[in-house]
């Protein structure tokens, strides 16, 4: 390898290394907040996002909100869940995500032959339609506090789960939150009727 060629590739495995760590230290600050369904990894997310406000006005249901000043120049403004207090309602047709134009938030690609050959038109909202909610955040229950572990059922949780399988009852009445089909929506904590709530809502990044 000649001269030129070795510095070319020492500043691009620099140039690697740096992005790397830039990630990696974004991530780690992300850890404190919940994206909104479909966001792209965090430091795309926030080169990418415009804090345009779409997403967070084509919430029907005001999950989503703008991040103070106080997380830092770099978060400021960029659209979160409102987990603990509100849950995501999985919309059908993902508006939050058909609202930003920046491409911040992504439904996947079509994975399907049928999905790619048809009308762009069709086939986009097809996608829309169909495509389950990504994993948002962890849920877990804090069996402490959950009614159907001290005697009394319940239940409430398992009426509102919209994902099939993701929540079970063990011994015909206490909750058990299958986390690998779990999306981490936190409509089971918002309906939750105890007080603190048996369910903990936790972003995905505390727990890698």
């Amino acid at each position: 390898m000649d001269r030129r060629n070795f510095f070319r590739s020492a500043l691009q495995k620099s140039g690697q290394s740096a992005v790397k760590a830039a990630d990696a230290l974004i991530e780690k600050q992300a850890g404190r907040w919940i994206r909104p369904p479909f966001a792209l990894d965090e430091l795309q997310f926030i080169l990418t996002c415009t804090r345009c406000r779409d997403c967070i006005d084509a919430c029907p249901y005001g999950v989503i909100f703008p991040l103070s000043a106080r997380t830092g120049a770099k978060f400021a403004a960029t659209p979160a869940l409102d987990l603990l207090n509100k849950g995501c309602h999985c919309c059908e047709d993902w508006p939050c995500v058909a609202a930003c134009e920046a491409n911040a938030l992504q439904l996947p690609e079509a994975d399907s032959e049928a999905e790619i050959q048809a009308d762009a038109g069709e086939a986009g909202a097809s996608r829309q339609q169909n495509t389950p909610p990504p994993t948002m955040a962890l849920a877990s229950i804090d069996a402490q506090t959950c009614l159907p572990y001290s005697g009394p059922e319940c239940g409430v949780c398992l009426s509102v789960c919209p994902v099939p399988g993701a929540l079970t009852l063990v011994e015909l009445s206490r909750p058990v939150i299958d986390a690998s089909l779990c999306c981490g929506c936190g409509l089971c904590r918002e309906n939750c009727i105890v007080s603190p709530r048996a369910i903990t809502i936790a972003p995905v990044r505390q727990q890698a």
